[in-house]
């Protein structure tokens, strides 16, 4: 009798024991897992052409820091930046074919792929900066999310580098005429069409060959951002900085579709949030940067024109050809896109 109930206090005492480790296995994993723990070890490569003191690059940097710190080191997000890895040119091809995991690109470069992402491009479309901002996290953002995936790449956030203006060596640019003769730098398809819209002749070339373009003649005059004109020295090769705030430009930090689909939902989740913090951050400084970089190219010795708002119609009926040419290339979807914008 004895030895039975010796023998059941046993199979208690065990019992008890190993519910106890059980219980104190659980809480030890999601003690681990709140912390940052509980992660699959991966490294995302991430690349991107701006200059590393962009604001789009800061952003991207401090993405990349945050994932990595709140995932306790499991997830790394190893950059690559200013074109270390890959150029602008190159950098959509490589995401696509998962020659990088990630990558950070203009819309106006992924229009050769999607061709709806050139609604940025179409000129005078955004009027002001929060604009943008509705029309991204809505059914408009939704519209170019579903269409970049059915090509292989998920957008992880919509990065707003800003309006985009023109510089030039030769004249100032006060009306679309004045741009009849010369040689611009283009940065994309679209921008290339508005360029010959309005009498010059596009040259397409990678941001980091502009300087030397300028500087060499090659072109007489480029567009871009502010931001980007003042981190690429614009104010050393150009004299003259026209202010129409005819696109704005938006980069999108892009993953190649099937490496997303094979990542952890835990991993998942983790980039996704930390994207839309990054995102509204980015986005809250695209206009204090436009503002100071343009007042910055102005003190460094550049003349500024701002085109007076009700003289903005001559140079939107002078464009008005490239948003048919947009909705030629984009279809449905592109004038879908329009209606949308138009209805705001």
């Amino acid at each position: 009798m004895m030895k039975k109930w010796l023998l059941g206090l046993c199979v208690s005492v065990i019992a008890m024991v190993l519910l106890s480790a059980c219980n104190s296995e659980k809480a030890n994993d999601k003690a681990a897992a709140d912390s940052g723990d509980g992660y699959e070890a991966t490294t995302i490569r991430l690349a991107y052409n701006l200059p590393q003191d962009h604001h789009v690059s800061i952003g991207i940097e401090d993405f990349a820091k945050k994932v990595t710190e709140k995932s306790d080191g499991k997830v790394k997000v190893q950059v690559y930046p200013a074109g270390q890895l890959l150029s602008d040119k190159d950098m959509n091809q490589s995401i696509l074919s998962g020659g990088v995991e990630m990558g950070v690109n203009s819309s106006t470069l992924w229009a050769s792929t999607v061709p709806a992402m050139g609604i940025f491009d179409v000129p005078y479309v955004f009027n002001d900066y929060s604009a943008v901002g509705e029309a991204v996290n809505g059914e408009f953002g939704d519209k170019l999310r579903g269409a970049m995936e059915e090509k292989g790449a998920k957008i992880l956030m919509f990065a707003d580098y800003g309006y985009v203006q023109f510089a030039n060596n030769k004249r100032p640019l006060k009306s679309p005429e004045d741009f009849t003769g010369l040689k611009i730098r283009s940065i994309g398809d679209l921008p290339s069409e508005l360029i010959q819209a309005y009498g010059a002749s596009p040259v397409f070339m990678g941001g980091g060959e502009v300087y030397m373009a300028l500087q060499r003649d090659t072109v007489d005059g480029a567009t871009s951002g502010t931001t980007a004109m003042l981190q690429r020295k614009y104010d050393e090769v150009t004299k003259y900085l026209t202010i129409n705030n005819y696109a704005y430009l938006e980069f999108l930090l892009a993953v190649n579709k099937d490496y997303w689909d094979g990542l952890p939902q835990k991993t998942q989740d983790l980039l996704t949030e930390v994207a839309a913090e990054t995102e509204t951050w980015i986005r809250e400084q695209a206009e204090k940067e436009d503002n100071t970089s343009a007042k910055a190219l102005e003190d460094n010795g550049m003349e500024v024109y701002v085109v007076p708002q009700d003289e903005l119609d001559v140079w939107k009926d002078a464009a008005a050809p490239v948003r048919d040419v947009f909705v030629k290339n984009a279809g449905d979807l592109g004038q879908e896109l329009l209606d949308l914008v138009d209805e705001k």
